[in-house]
């Protein structure tokens, strides 16, 4: 007698990730061949369609600030390309598209003017602030949207001023050179952020067909805005301006639940002065809530009633910059404490100024921001300030770098503009010399 064949079932499961499977169906083989599906064919459907929109493995495989930045993005988007019909609209008006007096070479000119501006701005930007903008994404992130605005201003009021339409057009254009550069520089920079599987082109990916998604919206949506307001100012000025407010208010927000957890001077500062109190770091959360995301210009009244250490620190000053006074001092500190280091600080009225060494690293620049801020922090109860702050530094330095990685700091380096000026410095018994 044969003995009875095991009864074997199968499973099939789908998902991209161990946290997201669904079972699909279950295949048993007793006692006939049979297969019950386990989805319905909508689910797998709606399923697929998602995964064209998020990344591989949602929501483990991105940062806990992915989703409400996308979604503002998103609605700041939407806005832009609403307007973007309206400024174009206004634009095609001036150049004279409908109109008989019209000539090809003429639009075909002027169209060359702005596009010719816009490349030359987007390279003298990049040329001047392409190292600076890791150091503050969140802000250039603002600056670059707020450009966006003023450039599609310019090309609204374009019909307006038809003796200088060249010189308006080519200014919206050379704004907007600077939002292509700043945006797709801070982009690049909170992709590598959002990333937590090594999945930053995925989320690239996933983030364009999510601007393509609300690129189409919006240009629906801003054709049918064209066309019912053609024809009248009033009402085409009242939905650009709401618009652009909505825009500005959406991006704020994208901002502000950005919780980068990179150290730039103004996350240090922060962290700094509440390690230095309390003997605690904060997380890059509490850190977000503090940090001020607004361009220096724009929040100078917010920075005088708060306490900006970091913006008494000048890294990587030009050492025939000193004054005689600053020669002496630095001269004295290079042979005396700061043998051992690749930095030198020279604190005047105020200011720590942070010499380089040649040979520094990115290490050495976090080590020797801190030490200045250090500094800068004793400069109105101590006076010896390179001694107490070396002290701490011997102290604390090491027990505050192992704190900010337990807290999800990466305390490998410091965004910090780039350091274009270093200096060379041997200290022996007899003689001192400085490079």
């Amino acid at each position: 007698m044969e003995a009875s064949s095991p009864s074997i079932m199968v499973e099939e499961w789908n998902g991209s990730s161990s946290t997201k499977l669904s079972k699909t169906a279950t295949i048993a083989a007793s006692p006939s061949l049979s297969i019950q599906r386990s989805s319905s064919c909508f689910h797998h459907v709606w399923r697929r369609i998602l995964e064209a929109f998020v990344p591989e493995g949602f929501p483990s495989s991105v940062t806990p600030d992915y989703v409400p930045f996308q979604v503002w993005d998103s609605l700041q988007g939407l806005s832009t390309y609403i307007r973007t019909m309206l400024s174009t609209q206004a634009l095609l008006s001036a150049i004279g598209v409908g109109e008989k007096s019209a000539t090809v070479i003429g639009a075909t000119f002027q169209w060359f003017l702005r596009d010719l501006t816009g490349m030359l701005g987007g390279i003298l930007f990049t040329f001047y602030q392409g190292s600076n903008l890791d150091s503050n994404a969140k802000m250039w992130r603002l600056v670059a949207d707020l450009m966006n605005d003023l450039g599609m201003l310019m090309d609204l009021i374009s019909p307006l001023f038809p003796s200088a339409f060249v010189f308006v057009v080519c200014l919206g254009s050379l704004s907007r050179s600077f939002t292509g550069v700043a945006s797709g520089a801070t982009r690049a920079a909170l992709t590598q952020h959002f990333a937590l599987q090594n999945n930053a082109a995925d989320i690239s990916a996933k983030e364009g067909s999510q601007e393509t998604l609300a690129t189409m919206f919006g240009m629906a949506l801003g054709m049918l805005l064209a066309r019912i307001t053609m024809g009248h100012a009033f009402a085409i000025w009242c939905s650009f301006l709401s618009l652009t407010m909505f825009h500005m208010y959406a991006n704020y927000k994208a901002v502000q639940c950005l919780a980068l957890n990179s150290l730039n001077p103004q996350r240090g500062s922060i962290i700094l002065q509440h390690f230095m109190k309390t003997g605690q770091v904060l997380s890059p959360q509490q850190v977000s809530k503090m940090e001020h995301i607004l361009p220096i210009w724009a929040s100078s009244w917010s920075s005088k009633t708060s306490k900006s250490i970091h913006l008494r620190v000048r890294l990587g000053v030009r050492v025939s910059s000193l004054n005689h006074l600053e020669l002496n001092d630095l001269l004295r500190a290079a042979g005396s404490h700061y043998k051992k280091a690749k930095y030198l600080l020279v604190e005047s009225k105020g200011i720590i100024n942070v010499i380089m060494h040649k040979d520094s690293t990115a290490t050495d620049v976090l080590q020797s921001f801190v030490h200045a801020h250090v500094m800068a922090t004793l400069t109105d109860t101590k006076s010896s300030v390179h001694t107490e702050s070396q002290s701490w530094m011997d102290k604390q330095y090491e027990v505050f770098l192992q704190k900010l990685k337990l807290s999800g700091w990466k305390a490998e380096r410091l965004l910090s503009p780039s350091i274009r000026w270093k200096a060379n410095w041997t200290a022996g018994p007899s003689d001192e010399k400085l490079d």
